[in-house]
């Protein structure tokens, strides 16, 4: 992911800044608990697409 598209990225749930994980290849909001997938290098911000960090998710921030 790039690092200066990561900076322009945020949550449309509550626009906060993103946390990319790389493992999961999905960027993470903690305000809105989060995580959006990413698939082929392309971000899916769509809340309905996302999925709710769970409590470990959570542990990993």
């Amino acid at each position: 992911m790039d690092s200066k598209l990561l900076e322009l990225l945020v949550c449309p749930v509550n626009k906060t800044s993103l946390i990319y994980m790389r493992e999961q290849q999905e960027l993470w909001c903690r305000v809105s608990k989060l995580a959006y997938p990413i698939s082929d290098g392309i971000p899916t911000l769509l809340p309905d697409e996302a999925r709710q960090l769970t409590n470990a998710d959570l542990e990993q921030l």
